[in-house]
């Protein structure tokens, strides 16, 4: 059987044909496709994408039906295999390496984000439970946060991976909070300084690790999937340290359906380096201990809608990005924002915001939702 023919009734499996009609048929323009994803596994696929090796009309749609039949699953080289042990091993976000996702990622170019998101630069996911755009899906997460930590003005609230300053600045304005902000990246550091200018917000280049002082509450969107299992204890035991006896801590954070999952290789090469999805019970066993867990809130299938919204808008902004970043990150980026998409709508990825206490909430936490 030619490697072509093993690829074929592969992806029949997930109702897939190769050069097939539908649009979520790949269409390939060079054979050497097959060889390379044999060798390389998910790395292969998407370095291929990239190269114009194949092409999909609907990315989305196709990572939908390739995960939704685990078909990831039989894409597990010996290099993937490797590196899923080197991450057993090794702490890939030690303190030295913290940096690391700033400088790739969150330092890309401001204006390619404010291109993609929303208007306040929210890069985590949005709450549509009421929402019908993205600004409002954006707004209704800030606030749902706010009323789950039920913020009185004066309060001060440090904010773990604080982005470009979107939740410091709503908080502030809208609870009347004093807000400190910490990031990895200078480029966000930079807006954020200059969005939240003329509130009692205070934004920092900082680690969480560097963190040692107390506030009232404490906030984490979208930073965890930087932290790393060899770090998730002592992550916790910071934001307790920091913590007030009577405050609360959300975690918001992607989360996936099993343990010890590596890291998937295209995505740590391109687009997060160094990142892991926790699972739930690698979460548990980091607060076990440390914090009382108050709340566990899933709504992961918000992200499909997010990421959508956030390719919709990147697609309107490319012509005026384009001079600056190339087709080539033009391929790299469709992919990120659709896998991720379809990756959500087949659940494999969740989205949890997780309410903790020191010591339990006396009579009782009331979620809010």
């Amino acid at each position: 059987m030619t490697l072509k023919s093993r690829a074929e009734v592969l992806v029949a499996r997930a109702g897939i044909e190769i050069d097939g009609p539908n649009p979520w048929d790949p269409q390939v323009h060079d054979e050497r496709l097959y060889g390379r994803v044999i060798k390389e596994g998910t790395l292969g696929l998407g370095e291929a994408y990239m190269d114009g090796w194949w092409d999909v009309p609907k990315l989305d749609q196709f990572f939908e039906r390739v995960l939704g039949a685990d078909l990831d699953e039989d894409l597990t080289p010996f290099q993937q295999w490797l590196r899923s042990t080197w991450h057993k091993l090794y702490n890939f976000q030690s303190q030295a390496r913290a940096f690391q996702v700033g400088e790739q990622h969150y330092d890309l170019g401001n204006d390619l984000y404010e291109g993609m998101l929303d208007k306040r630069l929210v890069y985590t996911c949005g709450y549509w439970k009421d929402s019908k755009t993205l600004d409002e899906a954006q707004e209704a997460k800030l606030d749902l946060v706010c009323r789950k930590l039920n913020f009185k003005p004066g309060d001060r609230v440090l904010d773990i991976g604080c982005g470009w300053g979107s939740f410091t600045k709503y908080a502030a304005e809208k609870y009347g909070v004093e807000a400190v902000g910490i990031t990895v990246s200078k480029e966000q550091a930079a807006l954020a300084r200059e969005l939240c200018a003329g509130l009692p917000v205070e934004i920092r280049v900082q680690d969480y690790r560097d963190v040692r002082e107390r506030f009232d509450h404490i906030v984490s969107l979208g930073m965890f999937e930087h932290v790393g299992r060899k770090n998730y204890r002592e992550y916790m035991e910071v934001a307790r340290r920091c913590l007030k006896e009577d405050g609360l801590f959300l975690l918001h954070t992607i989360g996936g359906n099993r343990s010890s999952s590596p890291p998937d290789a295209w995505m740590d090469k391109y687009i997060f380096p160094n990142g892991v999805v926790p699972s739930l019970k690698e979460i548990a066993r980091a607060i076990e201990g440390v914090f009382i867990m108050e709340d566990w809130h899933n709504f992961g299938s918000n992200y499909d809608r997010t990421l959508m919204a956030w390719h919709a808008n990147f697609e309107r902004s490319w012509p005026g990005l384009r001079d600056k970043y190339g087709d080539r990150f033009k391929r790299m980026w469709d992919y990120y924002l659709l896998q991720c998409a379809g990756v959500f709508r087949a659940r494999k990825n969740q989205l949890w915001q997780i309410v903790l206490s020191p010591n339990g909430v006396p009579g009782g936490y009331t979620p809010v939702r």
